[in-house]
């Protein structure tokens, strides 16, 4: 079992997270101690794209990709680009609790009666859509996903430190998931 760790001190953070853009992104977000000015960008964040999920960061300290429980697998080259020519040296993947992309399966028919209302396309194009990438989207569990896509970004990408992150939408603290 995984275990997740509120931050709301400087004491709460993980050693291997101290004097690194994690820590920043924590002190930033969830205690409000981050008042340098930033000429580049020191993180990648990804993210959900969950609109409960909003960011305390100041401008220009981090990259941030925004997908379907913060799945990354489809923005590698975005990743890449982050890396080799923005520099970055951290990645915070954070996803949050209720996310929509766990049993994804389950919201078909309402996803399939939302093209067709809200979009005008006819049915069978919506179930085609559906069928087609939600397979691709579909997490099993928040925590669960965030440790397997850390640990696949880490054979990716060797030198950087990718940190599981999980942002709370009743709180809207993001808390640290230390690995098992």
């Amino acid at each position: 079992m995984h275990k997740i760790i509120k931050v709301s001190h400087r004491e709460d953070i993980l050693k291997k997270y101290s004097n690194t853009p994690i820590e920043k992104l924590l002190l930033s977000h969830n205690i409000g101690l981050m008042d340098e000015n930033f000429t580049s960008a020191e993180l990648l964040i990804g993210m959900c794209m969950d609109n409960r999920n909003q960011l305390r960061i100041p401008n220009n300290f981090a990259y941030i990709i925004r997908s379907g429980g913060g799945n990354l697998r489809y923005s590698e080259f975005k990743v890449s680009y982050a890396i080799a020519v923005g520099g970055v040296k951290a990645i915070a993947l954070i996803g949050h609790n209720n996310c929509g992309m766990v049993n994804l399966m389950s919201q078909k028919d309402k996803f399939v009666n939302g093209l067709v209302e809200n979009a005008g396309w006819d049915i069978k194009r919506a179930e085609e859509h559906f069928m087609n990438f939600a397979p691709m989207f579909e997490i099993d569990d928040e925590i669960g996903f965030l440790c397997s896509e850390a640990a696949r970004l880490r054979v990716k990408y060797p030198k950087i430190l990718i940190a599981p992150l999980i942002y709370n939408v009743d709180d809207n603290l993001i808390y640290i998931v230390e690995e098992e």
